[in-house]
C-alpha cells in the first residue's frame, strides 16, 4: 500500500523503514531458504515504484546475518538507489565495528535527526554476542537528552528489539530485557508519538498510554504471528512507510512484494 500524497498545505515528511535484511558476505546467501539479497532488491524496487518523495530511509537492525563488512557495503550500495538520506542502527545479528567501517565518511549512524516538526531518535539495543536486547545507561541518557532538548517537536523513537509482548511465546525471551527503563523515560515526555522496531519479522500496530507501538516486516523471511514455537510465515517480504504530519499525526502502512516463492529450509534452527 503506497502512502497517500501530502496536500499542498501539508508540511509532512515521509519515512521508509527497511528491517531485518540479513545479508551475507556472499551475494547468494540464503536465510531459511530465501535469497536475502534478491528479496531486499525486490523490496527496494517496490519502494521506488510506490514512494516518489522520501525524506528518510531507516534501516532498523539485522542488516547483516553474518556481521561481515562485505554485507554492510552491499546494503549501503543497494539502498543508495533510494533517493533519500539514510540512517542505520544495529540489531542482534549486526557487528557494530564492521557496520561502522562500512559507514565511514557518512552520517548513516547518527542517532538523532530532525525532520519537519519531528525528531527521530535511534537507539542501539544490541548486546554483542547475544540475541535479546538491552538499553545500556548511555542509550537511555541519549534518549533523555534528545527528548529534553526538543520539547517543541513530536518524537519518533526507534530500536531493534520489541519492548512489549507480541503474542509469540518463542520470542518472549529475546525481546528488550529492560523495557521498564525505556518506558520510565518515555512517560516523562508527552511529545513522544510513536515507538518503532524490527526484529519480529511481522507487523504490529498497538497503543500504549497514547504512544503508537509499531513493528514491521522483514525484507526477507517472515515469522508467523501468534506462534508458540519458531515458525516461518508464508507472507511476502515488505517495508513500512510512515507519514509524519506537522501536527503530530502519524499515518503508516505496510507494502509487500509479489511473486516470491521459496521453500522454507528448517534445517536452520532459529534465525
Amino acid at each position: 500500500m503506497p502512502s497517500a500524497p501530502p496536500s499542498v498545505a501539508d508540511s509532512s515528511v515521509l519515512l521508509v523503514q527497511l528491517s531485518d535484511s540479513h545479508l551475507f558476505a556472499e551475494a547468494a546467501g540464503k536465510l531459511l531458504g530465501m535469497d536475502t539479497q534478491d528479496s531486499l532488491q525486490r523490496v527496494i524496487e517496490r519502494v521506488m515504484q510506490e514512494q516518489p518523495q522520501i525524506d528518510l530511509m531507516l534501516a532498523s537492525g539485522d542488516l547483516s546475518q553474518d556481521g561481515s563488512q562485505a554485507s554492510y557495503e552491499r546494503f549501503r550500495q543497494m539502498t543508495a538507489a533510494i533517493p533519500a538520506p539514510g540512517r542505520w542502527f544495529p540489531g542482534n545479528h549486526d557487528d557494530v565495528p564492521a557496520m561502522q567501517a562500512a559507514c565511514v565518511g557518512s552520517d548513516l549512524l547518527e542517532p538523532v535527526i530532525d525532520l519537519g516538526n519531528w525528531r527521530v531518535i535511534l537507539l542501539d539495543s544490541s548486546i554483542p554476542g547475544a540475541v535479546p536486547g538491552y538499553l545500556a545507561d548511555r542509550q537511555l541518557a541519549l534518549l533523555e537528552r534528545a527528548l529534553s532538548e526538543a520539547p517543541e517537536r513530536h518524537h519518533l523513537i526507534c530500536l531493534h528489539h520489541h519492548p512489549v509482548s507480541i503474542g509469540c511465546r518463542w520470542m518472549e525471551p529475546i525481546g528488550l530485557r529492560n523495557p521498564e527503563a525505556l518506558f520510565a523515560v518515555l512517560e516523562r515526555f508527552k511529545q513522544v508519538r510513536a515507538l518503532l522496531w524490527g526484529h519480529i519479522h511481522q507487523e504490529l500496530d498497538q497503543q500504549r498510554d497514547g504512544i503508537r507501538l509499531l513493528a514491521s516486516p522483514s525484507t526477507c523471511v517472515q515469522f508467523a504471528p501468534g506462534s508458540e514455537e519458531f515458525q516461518v510465515d508464508t507472507t511476502a517480504p515488505g517495508y513500512r512507510w510512515l507519514r509524519l504530519h506537522a501536527d503530530g499525526r502519524l499515518e503508516t502502512g505496510v507494502s509487500r512484494v509479489t511473486g516470491i516463492a521459496f521453500e522454507v529450509d528448517y534445517s536452520v534452527k532459529g534465525y
